[in-house]
């Protein structure tokens, strides 16, 4: 049968940012930026915490915030950091606590999508004890729930928009995406602590000064826009305001992923096996780097023979390790000529392999035993050299192996994971 090949191309802005205001925008743009003060802050859980409910309140005009931590063992909700007009605070954090599926923020967490409810009054699931510890009066809520890597790690709760009736579209797509970079920003905190406390983070600490430089890089995009957007209000432009959108959308988006791959390096990690078709898995993580792509008019081709391949692995780290070697891939190739290409195949050795190739500049020879080693770049301080070690690190998690292999031009990275059987067609 004839190869599948998918050319992965633009997608068109969503209506809730074309219909924003001006005034809308720059709160939005401002906010964002101020979000890169959380990685200053994120081995110190608390005032990570803080810096959390505080923009929330700030990015959504709201009257009050709340981050409500979940208790796996007991499987409820509980208030960690509260900020509004309250003074009692702390007795909100000592008596309340719901569990999951109770109160707004109960459902969001069990349902695992936000919830915006306009009228309280008028929502049976809505919880007054929290209101009576607090002694604060909720009229309008947006809960939502903080995920990472599929796994709940609390709910952002913010109550009553300033001056509004309610809160807009636009508050609820940009805190969607405040909340999960909030997520992995303090899933890398609890693990970095943890880390720190039992003295296991004596490799990552040398590696300081490169990955700050990273994280400098990546907030260079967001100062830019802020930039960039002042002189875009000054003179009325609108249009120039949206389109900086994308610039900020691929900074958040490179946050994200230096904090997971920050996570992937802490600790050793056993990955939950269960039979995952590739073809999806390889499809999301090219979608997931549109942002990045776009920019420097590359799409990715995709080729396979057989749509059903299956592997036993971790679908969320199968993902993580492919995004990985696209990212590698995008670094290295130049704008509106690169290439990047995937395969999906069957290997001889009943593996099956997945090759990514770009057109980029290639590695030497001389450094080629040590792209897979942690910390290890050929960027400098555009690298973290923390992407393929990590990728090599799921690979072998999974019984399978990350290589390097001979190529014409650029670079072309084989990973091999272990097939299980599937249909032929």
């Amino acid at each position: 049968m004839e190869p599948y090949t998918t050319i992965f191309s633009d997608e068109s802005t969503p209506q809730w940012l074309l219909d924003a205001t001006p005034e809308e925008m720059q709160r939005v743009f401002k906010a964002l930026y101020r979000v890169h003060g959380l990685l200053g802050v994120l081995t110190d859980m608390d005032a990570l915490l803080e810096r959390i409910s505080e923009e929330g309140c700030l990015l959504a005009c709201a009257e009050g915030a709340s981050v409500m931590l979940y208790d796996e063992a007991k499987e409820e909700l509980y208030f960690k950091v509260v900020v509004g007009e309250t003074d009692v605070k702390e007795t909100l954090k000592r008596e309340v606590r719901l569990k999951l599926g109770q109160g707004i923020a109960g459902t969001a967490a069990l349902e695992g999508r936000t919830i915006h409810v306009e009228d309280v009054s008028k929502d049976h699931r809505f919880f007054h004890g929290a209101d009576d510890a607090s002694q604060f009066c909720t009229h309008d809520i947006l809960a939502l729930p903080m995920y990472e890597r599929g796994k709940l790690v609390g709910v952002l709760e913010l109550v009553n928009k300033v001056g509004e009736e309610s809160f807009s579209p636009l508050d609820r797509h940009v805190m969607e995406m405040f909340s999960s970079l909030a997520a992995a920003a303090l899933v890398g905190a609890r693990k970095i602590e943890h880390e720190i406390q039992t003295e296991r983070l004596a490799a990552i600490g040398h590696a300081i000064a490169g990955l700050t430089h990273h994280i400098k890089n990546i907030l260079s995009g967001m100062i830019g826009s802020a930039e960039l957007i002042d002189l875009a209000f000054e003179a009325n432009d609108l249009s120039l305001v949206k389109r900086t959108w994308s610039t900020l959308n691929r900074s958040v988006k490179r946050i994200t992923n230096f904090v997971q791959d920050l996570l992937l390096v802490a600790k050793p990690n056993t990955p939950y096996l269960q039979a995952c078709p590739v073809l999806p898995v390889v499809m999301d993580a090219c979608e997931s780097m549109q942002d990045l792509a776009r920019p420097k008019g590359i799409n990715f081709k995709l080729n396979y023979d057989n749509p059903e391949l299956t592997v036993k692995a971790d679908p969320d780290a199968l993902l993580r390790c492919i995004i990985n070697l696209i990212g590698n891939a995008l670094d290295a190739v130049p704008e509106q000529t690169g290439r990047i290409e995937l395969t999906i195949g069957n290997h001889p050795s009943k593996y099956v392999e997945i090759t990514v190739k770009d057109n980029g500049s290639g590695i030497p020879v001389e450094l080629r035993d040590h792209i897979f080693d942690m910390f290890f770049t050929t960027k400098g301080t555009r690298g973290t050299g923390l992407g393929l070690a990590c990728s090599a690190k799921i690979a072998r998690e999974h019984g399978g192996s990350l290589n390097l292999l001979e190529s014409s031009e650029g670079v072309c990275i084989q990973l091999l994971l272990p097939a299980m059987e599937s249909k032929t067609v």
